[in-house]
């Protein structure tokens, strides 16, 4: 059963480090949208540099996943190995990825609540202005249609893969 929840977490892995990647393939075609509404709405595109706002797989934005692709990899070599932590790591680290990744799923469905909210508590007049719903529907049509599938197998894999890990190891 170790072995099957090996396979479970390297896919979890997997899923994760497909977030920076599509970020880093698409996230400038993202900002490129993103900065022709804020024209659109007549804000300055500086904003978002000031403010340190980005769609690219910089930043946190490549070193949470890449964390948690490291860990599950991890956490799957022990399983691999049969050690006697194994379990225990398991139970851990797929608790905590579930929880996480329902985090990033609440996040994603209050995006423009959290990002208008967020805007505001910049203090910055301008950016407080931004008419977010468009703002961020620019830059999620300029990711590709198939990412929004993506992004529902990722979050399947996440789930069921960690759901899958932990009962494995339970028996």
């Amino acid at each position: 059963m170790n072995i099957l929840a090996a396979v479970m977490q390297l896919l979890v892995a997997v899923a994760f480090v497909s977030i920076p990647v599509v970020r880093h393939r698409y996230g400038a075609a993202a900002k490129a949208a993103a900065v022709a509404e804020l024209r659109r709405q007549n804000v300055r595109p500086e904003v978002l540099e000031e403010n340190k706002l980005r769609f690219d797989a910089g930043g946190h934005e490549t070193a949470a996943p890449a964390t948690v692709a490291a860990i599950m990899a991890a956490t799957a070599a022990l399983n691999f190995a049969d050690t006697g932590l194994a379990p225990l790591m398991t139970w851990i680290f797929s608790s905590l990825t579930l929880l996480m990744n329902a985090g990033i799923v609440y996040s994603n469905l209050t995006a423009v609540k959290s990002v208008r909210a967020a805007f505001r508590r910049k203090g910055d007049p301008e950016l407080a202005r931004v008419e977010v719903t468009p703002f961020l529907k620019a830059a999620e049509n300029a990711f590709p249609h198939w990412v929004r599938a993506q992004t529902y197998i990722r979050n399947t894999v996440v789930f069921a893969g960690s759901a899958i890990a932990l009962v494995a190891v339970s028996f």
